[in-house]
């Protein structure tokens, strides 16, 4: 926990919406700092690590993936880079989506990614998917963290598109939050509209699942 947020807590200071919007966004700085410091073969070899327990914890879960939708993400500030393995699941005959914001606010939409496509530049100029490609529903979804904690709850970037697209997608995905065993904190200090992953999974394995913490 933050030491303002400590200070809080210890003073006996009730903390409201606008405290915590405060100390996560020091907290989201700090993380993505931390993350920054990784060099190119650390983030590599742990994007290897992460694929391998990905893939052990859907094929426990779901045995063969062919025919079943996953949504992925497309790397951007130093998040752990799966598009290898991406490629493999669509070799395996998954279907592989990516989210898109197609309305600033609103739920993310996911459209069908297949190695090789003609990407197109996204809100926050973010490659996506063309405007051509299927619209799909994923079964499988990833979300890459920010920060995570132990009961299962993800710190992304501030914008609650992940929360407002579990809360309207029906049935739910399975969520997956997957990141650096770094990014751990003790808490994100869950709001009402925060809803907790399926499972969290980093270089060192799955660090959350269904509702009980692997450690």
């Amino acid at each position: 926990m933050s030491e303002d947020f400590g200070r809080l807590a210890t003073e006996g200071i009730e903390s409201n919406s606008h405290d915590v919007g405060r100390w996560r966004s020091g907290e989201r700085a700090r993380l993505q700092v931390a993350r920054l410091l990784l060099n190119a073969e650390e983030r590599a070899a742990k994007a290897y690590a992460l694929s391998h327990h990905l893939d052990e914890l859907l094929a426990a879960k779901f045995g063969d993936l062919a025919g079943r939708c996953i949504s992925a993400y497309w790397p951007i500030k130093a998040e752990l880079d799966l598009r290898p393995w991406m490629q493999a699941l669509h070799e395996r005959g998954a279907i592989v989506a990516l989210p898109i914001v197609e309305i600033v606010k609103q739920p993310l939409l996911f459209r069908r990614w297949a190695p090789g496509m003609l990407m197109e530049r996204g809100i926050w100029n973010i490659l996506v998917p063309p405007s051509t490609s299927a619209v799909v529903v994923p079964q499988i979804c990833l979300a890459p963290l920010v920060g995570w904690d132990a009961s299962g709850y993800r710190l992304g970037y501030g914008g609650g598109y992940f929360d407002r697209t579990l809360a309207t997608l029906k049935p739910g995905p399975y969520a997956i939050g997957v990141g650096v065993q770094l990014s751990q904190i003790e808490s994100i200090q869950p709001q009402q509209h925060d809803i907790p992953l399926n499972a969290i999974v980093t270089e060192l394995g799955v660090q959350f699942k269904n509702g009980l913490s692997t450690r």
